[in-house]
């Protein structure tokens, strides 16, 4: 797998919200396209497509949060398996708690991963809305990446700007 070492967190919060908010993807797919682009990812194109029916809940049954969605595809991408082993198999149970940790971080802001609940109220083509979906997008996108350069090894650019 090709990709940098180095990653802005900021940029790529910041991109994945661009996108959104600029109308070119969606959640899901705004996650997945900031992080090919900021991680430069051998990832082909069609990964972006894979995240196409996840947003508004999975295909506008406002279940799972379509940003959630996205950044669990981005994480087994880095670390999901790629043939059928076992349950017990590393990269399995390694996704599987990499995954529960980005949803429990959303859970924690946000108390639950529903759609429906998360947007209860709102009309769905409103500012307040979007709004909404925009942050949770970078969100996500961010708290995924954070984990992937955790687990990789990688460098947070933003920690040399900050002095850290």
């Amino acid at each position: 797998m090709m990709m940098k070492k180095e990653v802005s967190l900021e940029k790529i919060q910041r991109d994945a919200e661009n996108y959104f908010q600029q109308g070119n993807y969606y959640c899901s797919e705004a996650i997945v396209a900031s992080i090919r682009e900021n991680f430069e990812l051998d990832m082909p194109e069609e990964m972006v497509a894979m995240a196409s029916g996840f947003p508004v809940g999975i295909g506008r049954s406002k279940c799972v949060c379509g940003a959630v969605s996205g950044g669990v595809m981005a994480l087994g991408y880095f670390f999901g398996r790629t043939q059928g082993t076992t349950p017990k198999d590393p990269k399995s149970v390694q996704t599987l708690e990499l995954a529960h940790e980005l949803q429990e971080s959303f859970k924690k802001n946000h108390k639950v991963l529903c759609c429906s609940i998360l947007t209860k109220g709102m009309d769905m083509a409103s500012g307040e809305h979007k709004a909404q979906c925009v942050s949770f997008t970078g969100e996500v996108a961010r708290s995924a990446s954070e984990i992937i350069v955790r687990e990789m090894g990688m460098k947070n650019l933003d920690e040399d700007v900050k002095g850290v």
